[in-house]
């Protein structure tokens, strides 16, 4: 299945299993994992036990600290362009079950099937969405960069989540020199860094100045750049850190908008929480985890949302001062009706 990916980027490639092949998928990628993870890179996390996106944003964060560039690597469509027959090789290391390299051979070769029904055959590329396919780019991508990076610059450091990686450098020589090597390591294995995506950052604060081109990085929906902090003696300093990219923050607006809560009147103050509690509270945990205070106009916007299903519901609230003082007086009493108000109880 094809879907548009965000922003106009193009398209992305979805693997959508039957139920069967769904079953077999996790079957087969319970079993890589459990050959493969003792051997991954300590600086692997996507979709490993006991690893997480936010690992890897903060331990990209403390690096940057400590190193003055970044390289912001961008694999130009990996899951579309992956060599098959290099993912193929990379399972037959690891595994000795004939059954497991049957099935992983027959999902690689597996048809598109499109909105019409139609059949395209496809010789590149892993679609997503497979409960196999983050095993399969992670095992690729532990012999193609991972053991690459191990043995030809022990002395670098970088965070990588499946495609999307970050290296650090100590100037900027060396980032030009490793982007020319990950380049053509990348050319060796079939793919290709994307020539406007893959950048070289100067991780600039209130120490770290001068005139660079670029002076901040996306890195799993978190913007790395300088930024006024506090320390935890009260002193306010500039800082070189994540909080929640502008890309993140605009599709989390859309989906609030999307919600139109003013047109759910028929709905209670409880079912709006058990709406929006789980929603609400995963972006919380996820990006409030670093500058929380970036998130802070996105939760006055759902109080305002908030209001005015209030005000459309309750006629005796329609005056916005009446709205007003009852919005008061429950957050005072409720004050964790709703997940957000633990952080933003106004609008």
């Amino acid at each position: 299945m094809e879907i548009p990916k965000a922003h106009g980027e193009g398209i992305r490639v979805l693997g959508v299993p039957t139920v069967a092949d769904r079953i077999a998928q996790t079957v087969v990628a319970a079993r890589l994992e459990q050959a493969v993870e003792p051997k991954f890179h300590p600086d692997s996390y996507g979709y490993r036990p006991g690893r997480s996106a936010l690992d890897a944003v903060a331990r990209c964060r403390e690096r940057c600290w400590g190193n003055d560039w970044v390289v912001d690597l961008d694999i130009q469509k990996f899951f579309d362009s992956v060599a098959r027959d290099l993912i193929v090789k990379a399972v037959e290391a690891n595994t000795d079950q004939p059954w497991v390299l049957l099935y992983v051979k027959r999902w690689l070769a597996a048809p598109l099937q499109r909105s019409d029904g139609s059949q395209t055959e496809r010789d590149r590329g892993t679609p997503q969405g497979s409960a196999v396919s983050p095993v399969l780019a992670n095992v690729f991508l532990h012999y193609a960069f991972d053991e690459w990076m191990a043995r030809r610059f022990p002395a670098v450091s970088f965070e990588r989540y499946v495609d999307d990686a970050v290296v650090h450098c100590r100037s900027e020589r060396q980032a030009q020199m490793l982007v020319a090597a990950i380049g053509e390591r990348m050319e060796q294995v079939g793919l290709r860094l994307h020539p406007d995506k893959t950048r070289i950052v100067y991780c600039e604060d209130g120490k770290r100045q001068g005139s660079f081109e670029h002076t901040a990085f996306d890195f799993l929906g978190f913007t790395f750049r300088a930024r006024a902090v506090r320390s935890r003696q009260g002193t306010v300093f500039t800082g070189f850190g994540p909080a929640v990219s502008k890309a993140a923050m605009r599709e989390m607006s859309e989906t609030v908008w999307s919600w139109r809560l003013h047109r759910h009147t028929s709905l209670s103050e409880q079912d709006l929480a058990r709406w929006l509690n789980p929603i609400v509270s995963g972006w919380m945990n996820y990006y409030g985890r670093f500058y929380r205070s970036e998130l802070y106009p996105l939760l006055r916007r759902i109080n305002v949302y908030l209001v005015r299903w209030m005000r459309k519901k309750y006629r005796r609230l329609r005056t916005f001062t009446k709205a007003h003082a009852a919005w008061k007086r429950t957050t005072r009493q409720y004050p964790r009706f709703f997940a957000h108000w633990r952080w933003v109880p106004e609008f």
